[in-house]
């Protein structure tokens, strides 16, 4: 029987990686409860940890800029886990695993592959880059949607979230083994979800 879990993000994207993540190791994924923010998913962390003495849960995060390293968030979070909590920090942000798979991202944004960082856990804000990264694709449309327009004030394009579901759903998209090989954080938390297939 493949097992199964509930879990809890940040946005809709972060949901598409989670499910991406555990088909990858062979867990299911039933709820994924889309909190809007970093700050939601903090006011419900000690339910989570509750919820996770019935089903296995996973938690994932951004770091951000808000500690120097992931296990100084989870401290500060959660400094009681139960053994079927599986906290997990993306290092800076999940953009940073996406780009972790350079091959993958550079064909779908159209743009060279040595324009893609090669330590992307080593970019201070990976959203921002990887939306610069896209500035230079050779795809209008692509350029339309994750680009912000000048003069919005804002930092993505009005289609960045969808575009980069696409990309980790689509067939010719995002491969975590790939990106793992240069992201910590996600190698990390590969290792951690294929726990539950024991």
């Amino acid at each position: 029987m493949t097992p199964y879990l509930s879990a809890a993000v940040e946005g809709d994207l972060d949901a598409a990686v989670v499910r991406r993540l555990a088909a990858d190791v062979g867990v299911n994924v039933g709820s994924v409860h889309v909190k809007h923010g970093k700050r939601n998913v903090r006011s419900r962390i000690a339910s989570y940890n509750a919820a996770s003495r019935q089903i296995p849960f996973l938690v994932l995060v951004d770091l951000d800029r808000d500690y120097d390293c992931a296990p100084a968030l989870i401290a500060a979070w959660l400094p009681h886990r139960e053994e079927q909590l599986c906290f997990r920090v993306a290092v800076r942000a999940v953009e940073a695993w996406l780009l972790g798979d350079r091959a993958r991202m550079a064909s779908f944004l159209r743009v060279k592959q040595r324009d893609i960082p090669p330590a992307p856990e080593q970019i201070a804000d990976p959203k921002r880059t990887l939306v610069e990264v896209a500035s230079a694709s050779s795809s209008r449309d692509l350029r339309a949607d994750v680009v912000p327009r000048i003069g919005s004030g804002r930092i993505v394009g009005p289609a960045y979230s969808s575009r980069m579901i696409e990309f980790v759903t689509s067939a010719g998209g995002w491969r975590p083994e790939a990106a793992a090989e240069s992201c910590d954080s996600l190698r990390r938390a590969r290792e951690a979800l294929s726990l539950f297939t024991r």
